[in-house]
């Protein structure tokens, strides 16, 4: 599927229920069945990760980072749907299974839907130890 090929129009209580599901699934730690909401080309392009292609390595992805990221909280907010694009922002909390620090997070993401399933995720994200708060890379 070319990149600026739109699939469909999708509204935002459709948004919503892809939102929904993923934050249900994610929350869960059920990595076999988040790998079904995409396509099984799906793009990932996940912060500085090596860009993947497939659900293999998807799934070896969120399985490393479930390993890493305990009692997983997150929670999704949409904030735009255009064509078959969702914009959302998401933030979450976790325990760190290296360490059992207390984490937190916060990104956006776009995830460009074909259909019911999603053929690309993109997205971008800060994390810090809870409590410390997130800091600039600038001085």
């Amino acid at each position: 599927m070319p990149e600026n090929q739109a699939i469909g129009q999708l509204t935002f209580d459709d948004a919503e229920i892809v939102l929904k599901r993923a934050q249900r699934l994610l929350n869960a730690g059920d990595v076999s069945e988040v790998v079904k909401t995409f396509t099984s080309d799906v793009v990932v392009r996940f912060a500085d990760f090596p860009e993947t292609y497939g659900r293999p390595p998807l799934e070896a992805f969120l399985r490393a980072r479930f390993a890493r990221q305990k009692n997983y909280r997150l929670q999704k907010q949409l904030r735009a749907v255009s064509g078959n694009v969702i914009v959302c922002y998401w933030d979450a909390e976790w325990e760190d299974g290296n360490d059992g620090r207390q984490m937190e997070g916060r990104g956006i993401e776009l995830l460009t839907m074909r259909g019911n399933e999603i053929a690309k995720w993109e997205a971008t994200f800060n994390v810090w130890s809870k409590g410390d708060g997130p800091s600039l890379p600038i001085v």
